[in-house]
């Protein structure tokens, strides 16, 4: 059965000093800490990395962060795969569930994120799917 969870999040992002695979190539890397509130309860941490000049308008990113809370009253963990890149066209992002990557309530969840920003907040629509015997697992 399909689910669909909203809300908003904080998020915060730190540079990582480049390391042996990124020094000198132009790609950064950051931390992430988010905070989600609404229908996901969540905190997650993650890396994402990223190129371009985002300044002048063209720029890409791929992130993963785990993200560990409750999902309409469902415990449990999974991973969000991010996939980004902006340039004269407009801004193109996909985010999806990592599959395999559920825990506890929401083993074996799938799904599709959409986040948007208005006003310097942050909000997220989220499309998934839980099998029915996951959801009845211990908490």
């Amino acid at each position: 059965m399909s689910s669909h969870a909203e809300g908003t999040f904080d998020v915060e992002t730190r540079p990582i000093a480049a390391d042996e695979v990124t020094s000198g190539t132009g790609i950064g890397r950051f931390a992430l800490h988010k905070e989600f509130h609404g229908d996901l309860e969540a905190k997650s941490k993650g890396e994402m990395l990223g190129a371009g000049d985002p300044a002048k308008g063209s720029a890409g990113y791929v992130a993963m962060e785990q993200v560990t809370g409750t999902l309409n009253g469902h415990e449990g963990s999974f991973v969000l795969e991010h996939i980004g890149s902006m340039d004269a066209s407009g801004f193109k992002l996909a985010v999806a569930v990592v599959p395999g990557s559920g825990t506890a309530q929401l083993t074996g969840i799938a799904g599709t994120m959409t986040i948007a920003q208005a006003a310097g907040k942050h909000s997220y629509t989220f499309d998934y799917t839980v099998p029915s015997d996951a959801i009845g697992a211990p908490r």
